[in-house]
């Protein structure tokens, strides 16, 4: 496959929004690795309060920093993206995607690495709610709607999104140089 997408998650990933993004793009061709701090697996959670399932981890951070990707998702729950937003490699490697101006598509709460990142800036996109502050704070524009899509960057706000979402996602990639 000529492209693949990077999934960015650690423990406490939102289990639909890291399933079924990765099962559209891989049903059109697109391959993806779950990228994560650490080796071994993490935990999903439905709703940050039930474990769903263990996901095998790809490629931790640093061997993915040697990788080429068309492309980064960015699942949400609250506690990944917190998580993620602490930690210096991964905003590091998220802000390699801002900086080439690479695909990038975030659901829910995944915003809050990508302001750590210095991504949201000047653009117009959406989030769970409860992160509008902090997306405005970082000079952003945020609106409520089931997908924004700015340029090189897809947003969206909840699971109940995720069929727009993941059509706004694949979108990116049609007719994009492999």
């Amino acid at each position: 496959m000529s492209q693949c997408v990077a999934i960015l998650a650690t423990d406490g990933v939102e289990e639909c929004e890291l399933v079924q993004p990765r099962e559209s793009l891989e049903k059109a061709g697109i391959k993806t690795l779950l990228v994560s701090p650490t080796q071994g697996a993490i935990q999903s959670m439905e709703g940050d309060v039930r474990p769903v399932a263990t996901h095998r981890v790809d490629a931790t951070i640093g061997a993915a920093a040697d990788m080429e990707f068309a492309g980064i998702l960015l699942p949400g729950g609250t506690t990944n993206p917190d998580k993620l937003r602490l930690d210096e490699s991964a905003v590091a490697f998220l802000r390699g995607f801002v900086a080439e101006g690479k695909p990038i598509a975030s659901i829910c709460h995944g915003a809050w690495t990508l302001i750590e990142a210095g991504g949201v800036k000047g653009r117009t996109l959406t989030s769970w709610p409860s992160l509008q502050t902090d997306l405005l704070n970082a000079g952003a524009n945020w609106v409520d709607r089931e997908v924004v899509v700015d340029g090189n960057l897809v947003t969206s706000r909840c699971p109940e999104d995720l069929p727009v979402f993941c059509e706004a996602l694949l979108a990116q990639y049609r007719n994009r140089p492999a």
